[in-house]
């Protein structure tokens, strides 16, 4: 073999080798980056819920249209992100919980940011969900469901703790007591890390 066909057999096996890697990456990117405590938390995107006018408030005054938000919008905060649906009956038991933790320490400077996944067109359902749970923490809404794939969920209820830092302190599967006494601590811990 002369010694331009050793150059092209290695130029080929090089470029056979890239083309793997790069097909890896981008079919298989979940599987070889898998979402993990300590590891950054990747953006999404999901709407905030159009704002409904009032029975006094002219339809033209009162409503605010939809505004995509993502984790950069929080960024240096400390993060509750919940990914929830309002079929999903667990969520439904861990919601007031998350509300007494609004209460009790969104005005510390705990966000938190429950993201739907309903099917489209589920905007009324899901604030009629939020009015009768008495819900004043911030929900969106992400109907095709990217928010699933971004962060690896396996179901719902599905929560991350985001750090001021921006990394995942925490991921619960499942439902929980937000409001416990163990779940404040290891929040009020955060709060107290100075902003970056």
């Amino acid at each position: 073999m002369t010694n331009r066909n050793q150059w092209l057999v290695i130029g080929g096996v090089v470029a056979l080798l890239g083309s793997g890697l790069w097909f890896a990456a981008t079919q298989l990117g979940d599987e070889l980056f898998p979402i993990r405590i300590g590891g950054e938390a990747p953006d999404f995107s999901a709407m905030t819920l159009p704002a409904v006018p009032s029975p006094t408030v002219p339809p033209s005054a009162g409503a605010a249209a939809a505004v995509a938000k993502g984790i950069d919008d929080y960024a240096g905060e400390v993060v509750l992100l919940n990914i929830w649906a309002t079929w999903c009956k667990p969520c439904r038991v861990e919601m007031p919980s998350m509300e007494r933790l609004e209460k009790r320490l969104g005005p510390k400077g705990l966000r938190i940011v429950a993201v739907s996944i309903d099917d489209p067109g589920m905007e009324p359902r899901i604030q009629a969900f939020a009015d009768e749970l008495g819900l004043t923490f911030e929900l969106l809404y992400d109907a095709p469901g990217r928010i699933r794939e971004i962060y690896q969920t396996t179901g719902v209820p599905e929560t991350f703790i985001v750090g001021r830092d921006g990394l995942i302190r925490r991921r619960i599967i499942g439902a929980e007591d937000w409001s416990s006494d163990a779940n404040v601590a290891f929040l009020e811990r955060l709060l107290a890390e100075p902003r970056p």
